[in-house]
């Protein structure tokens, strides 16, 4: 029975996987080191569920049950709970160093489950205490709205961890999509060549940012490759490309694309910092 979950990480994912997980009805732990980040993920989740009460989805009594579902901690020790989902940097280091100091505080039979979008759970889960714990949950922005939720298996992971997560996911009022671990699972490795192919576009002169984007939504995409980018960080959207070339032997249809690789270093990663293709 999964009564308690822990997110790792209060940034974008982390804190909007911590509200679905507390909209649910979970009791939530909300861990994350950064005091200016967690600080930052309160506000946000008040501020959304301040939004869906003037909506009318949910009561003002529901959005403080809501809130006191969640408990926001910097202490590694409170991080006591039956699922742990992470939404740290994109190291594997840095997980399977998460995962460790977490095994020694909790029961060998609690779940950990990776968000990483690109990073292989197969290589984190060798690394881990009772491998056959890990799985991957991988969630998509803004994950208190977005349904999809992929559950990524090991050739470590356990029957009951699967059907756990599977039970949990469902639970979350997601729809969870079950697939081997893989370079960019399913949704990733797809949409590729929806952001490649775009970019290389522009590259070549052929169009801009704005014309690519109201092509593709006047085609029946309900956001173009641009507007995605910005939205999921240019940051982010850069490394999973660059994961997913790489994991595949580097083929030269997926090569990442140098004009994303420019806006990282410019720090122009999309709405969180206020440009990316385009201004906010």
């Amino acid at each position: 029975m999964i009564n308690k979950i822990c997110v790792c990480g209060a940034g974008t994912m982390g804190s909007g996987i911590a509200q679905a997980a507390a909209q649910s009805g979970f009791t939530t732990i909300l861990y994350e080191l950064n005091t200016d980040v967690l600080e930052r993920a309160k506000f946000s989740i008040e501020k959304n569920l301040g939004y869906l009460v003037e909506k009318g989805k949910i009561t003002a009594a529901d959005r403080a049950r809501i809130i006191e579902q969640i408990q926001f901690t910097g202490n590694i020790r409170d991080c006591l709970a039956d699922v742990f989902i992470e939404a740290i940097i994109e190291k594997p280091e840095a997980k399977i160093a998460l995962f460790d100091q977490l095994a020694e505080l909790n029961r060998s039979e609690c779940v950990f489950a990776s968000n990483t979008s690109s990073l292989s759970i197969t290589a984190i889960a060798r690394h881990v205490k009772n491998p056959e714990r890990v799985i991957g949950m991988h969630f998509f922005n803004p994950a208190p709205v977005m349904k999809l939720v992929e559950i990524v298996t090991t050739i470590h992971t356990s029957r009951k961890v699967r059907e756990q997560v599977i039970e949990l996911t469902k639970q979350m009022g997601k729809t969870p999509v079950v697939c081997k671990d893989s370079p960019g699972f399913i949704v990733n490795r797809v949409a590729r060549p929806y952001y490649i192919e775009s970019l290389r576009l522009v590259e070549e002169g052929l169009t801009g940012f704005g014309q690519m984007d109201g092509l593709l939504e006047a085609t029946g995409f309900r956001m173009g490759p641009f507007k995605l980018m910005d939205l999921i960080g240019n940051d982010v959207n850069y490394a999973v490309s660059c994961s997913v070339y790489e994991q595949l032997n580097k083929p030269e249809r997926l090569m990442p694309s140098f004009i994303q690789e420019q806006k990282v270093k410019e720090g122009k990663l999309g709405k969180k910092s206020g440009e990316g293709y385009y201004k906010y």
